[in-house]
């Protein structure tokens, strides 16, 4: 088992920065792939940028290309996101999830936080 808790959330302006931060605990010596993902009001969850072990990133989310970048401390067992040039359409519940394959498939991911609240007003 895992355990995830998000934090970092918030309310920003359009073009703000935020860095959401996933701490996890449990069987943190398994080598996960983390990744986040995003819920928006009314919209499924997306995919938005995933981290494997060994640090390699997967291709972004079209929509956070070039804006957000994933990272990890395997010895803090906490992986980030930093989200710069931030849109309202970058608003939703941010989650973060461990799976223990090389995937982005969110049906792959058995272990999620609770998620943290991210608002970004016009």
């Amino acid at each position: 088992q895992v355990q995830l808790v998000e934090s970092g959330g918030g309310l920003v302006q359009a073009g703000g920065s935020l860095r959401l931060s996933c701490a996890a605990s449990g069987r943190t010596r398994d080598s996960y792939n983390m990744g986040w993902f995003r819920q928006a009001p009314g919209k499924e969850r997306e995919f938005v940028a995933a981290i494997a072990w060994n640090g390699y990133r997967y291709p972004y989310a079209d929509s956070v290309k070039g804006r957000f970048t994933i990272s990890r401390d395997n010895v803090k067992n906490t992986v980030y996101l930093q989200m710069n040039s931030l849109k309202p359409e970058d608003t939703a519940v941010y989650y973060c999830a461990a799976a223990s394959g090389t995937t982005t498939r969110i049906v792959d991911y058995a272990y999620w936080g609770q998620g943290t609240q991210v608002t970004v007003s016009s």
